[in-house]
């Protein structure tokens, strides 16, 4: 199945800036996430998204995806395009010219092994100080018994007499146009080359068996949601002696119920009092880093942002620690003594306000209220 365009996959145009693209990450990868969404193909999607966000978010990436697509430009022709049954390129050239002198690759040469992947979730505070765990992934392991040859202790596969070791069988046909040579996979031994006449009775011959591995992960300080992680060799097994794949660990953080992150930077709201608020104050305000003390000038108003250097997270690359962005709130207060309210009369007759139309509490809100227990 074709991958679908990064840019459908987060449902964004193609001139979306940066703030465009975290903000329908965010959107669908919360939609999406396994441990909320209990749709048969949640996690899928959830891949999907978080691949599309990582190419798009890096500026490099995203030039070279908007210029090739999810082609590799390193391919060289075609891009590595698929051609079917007939194996690419080579196998085109050689059905028409039967095969002379091409190159085909060993079928018992080392090869790598595929890699995985693994969603983390974890907490605000952990993403941003980083953490140490121990994670347990299934993954197919070389096996010990037969050190990964498929045969029994004591014997070794053998070279396959169908196709002599190459993996391929040659099939002539007579056509209109002359005689054709296509070149198949060898079904006696599906393309290795060896026979197996005495399987290893603990791999049933394929030379891996299936494990779950414990893994120490070592998560960054500063690693943000949809960010991952490459633990080189945590993959599934080689093949032929080939190196192990790599492991690539997703992240998703959970949501803080007082800070917001945006970059290395956190932001909150405090609430001050309307007095606080006239006549100024020195409040503590939480921050990661624990609590500090915020001056509040006389005569602030709602909505007025103040910068705690150096109080947001640490940067994931080493680059320093980002701030926290404080916006204050001015509560009205909803219950009032008698001698309150005349204080507020005096205040505003002083001000030279108009003069106020106060509103007595109606009985369904008391009502409410009383339910509410307040």
């Amino acid at each position: 199945m074709s991958k679908r365009d990064y840019y459908e996959v987060l449902g964004i145009s193609k001139g979306a800036s940066k703030d465009e693209i975290k903000k329908a990450y965010r959107k669908l990868s919360k939609k999406y996430h396994p441990d909320i969404n209990k749709e048969p193909d949640a996690a899928e999607k959830f891949k999907e998204i978080a691949e599309a966000y990582e190419v798009l978010s890096d500026d490099q990436k995203r030039a070279q995806y908007d210029q090739f697509g999810h082609t590799d430009p390193s391919q060289g022709f075609g891009g590595g395009a698929d051609f079917g049954g007939f194996g690419g390129f080579e196998d085109i050239f050689n059905t028409f010219f039967g095969g002379g002198g091409s190159r085909r690759r060993d079928p018992n040469a080392p090869r790598q092994g595929a890699d995985l992947q693994y969603t983390m979730t974890i907490s605000f505070e952990e993403a941003a100080f980083g953490k140490e765990t121990d994670i347990e992934i299934p993954r197919e392991e070389t096996c010990e018994t037969c050190h990964g040859t498929g045969a029994k202790p004591g014997t070794k596969p053998e070279t396959c007499k169908h196709c002599h070791g190459t993996g391929q069988v040659s099939v002539e046909q007579n056509t209109p146009f002359g005689r054709i040579v296509n070149r198949r996979t060898c079904h006696y031994c599906n393309g290795t080359g060896k026979e197996i006449k005495h399987k290893c009775s603990t791999c049933g011959g394929s030379g891996k068996v299936k494990k779950r591995k414990k893994i120490h992960v070592k998560i960054p300080a500063g690693i943000d949601d949809g960010q991952q992680l490459r633990m080189a060799g945590q993959g599934e097994a080689g093949l032929n002696g080939g190196p192990s794949g790599d492991l690539y660990i997703v992240f998703h953080v959970r949501q803080h119920e007082f800070f917001e992150r945006d970059g290395d930077d956190i932001y909150c709201e405090m609430p001050i009092t309307f007095v606080q608020a006239s006549l100024g104050d020195e409040i503590e305000v939480p921050t990661l880093h624990g609590k500090v003390k915020l001056k509040i000038p006389a005569g602030t108003q709602t909505g007025t942002k103040f910068r705690l250097r150096g109080k947001g997270v640490p940067n994931v690359r080493g680059y320093g620690v980002g701030d926290q962005h404080i916006q204050v709130r001015i509560i009205t207060p909803t219950k009032l003594t008698d001698k309150q309210k005349q204080l507020l009369r005096d205040f505003a007759e002083i001000s030279g306000s108009a003069p106020i139309g106060e509103q007595e509490e109606s009985f369904f809100s008391k009502v409410k209220r009383a339910f509410k227990g307040e």
